[in-house]
């Protein structure tokens, strides 16, 4: 993964520096990320398997998408630019659904935003760097195969997948949107 400028933010979101990503992540630099979830009409959440090739949780369950946000971004133009190097997906309708801080591993700090929308899955089309696969689940079912460790899933999904089943997590939430989309 070729080495990119972040905003290194302070503990209440505010940009108090830039750095490259490898730096941030040898000196546990806070800065920002970005995920979404994207349901199908009937409810189902596109699921990625990272590539195996990635650096952090090859081969793990991830969001719809995952993305840092680079230097100069926002939030939703990071899980735009996410949507479309990841999926194909060049347009999309998004809305903010929570706005917290966590850790995702050693030296991984970030304030992200999780982001919803909905995903026709003819319209996916995976870059195999990034994904090795997509699946679509229902709620139940994931936490089903989280319960059953049947599959290695990404920290920082099985925890967004916990907040958002409304279940105990360990994100420190910011903010939250009330009246999530909340499929059948």
């Amino acid at each position: 993964m070729p080495d990119e400028f972040l905003d290194v933010v302070s503990h209440n979101d505010t940009v108090i520096g830039r750095q490259l990503r490898s730096v941030v992540h040898e000196r546990g630099l806070t800065h920002r990320g970005v995920h979404v979830f994207l349901f199908t009409p009937d409810g189902r959440l596109l699921v990625q398997q990272r590539s195996r090739h990635r650096d952090t949780a090859p081969s793990a369950l991830d969001c719809s998408v995952s993305e840092h946000v680079k230097s100069g971004e926002d939030f939703p133009l990071a899980a735009l630019r996410g949507l479309d190097e990841e999926l194909g997906i060049a347009q999309a309708t998004l809305s903010r659904v929570v706005y917290f801080a966590f850790c995702y591993g050693p030296n991984d700090n970030k304030i992200s935003q999780l982001f919803e929308g909905v995903v026709r899955p003819d319209s996916v089309h995976i870059d195999p760097q990034e994904v090795e696969r997509v699946t679509y689940h229902s709620l139940p079912e994931l936490l089903a195969i989280r319960d059953a460790k049947t599959a290695l899933f990404c920290r920082w999904f099985e925890q967004l997948l916990l907040w958002y089943c409304r279940k105990p997590c360990q994100l420190r939430i910011l903010e939250a949107r009330h009246g999530l989309f909340r499929p059948a």
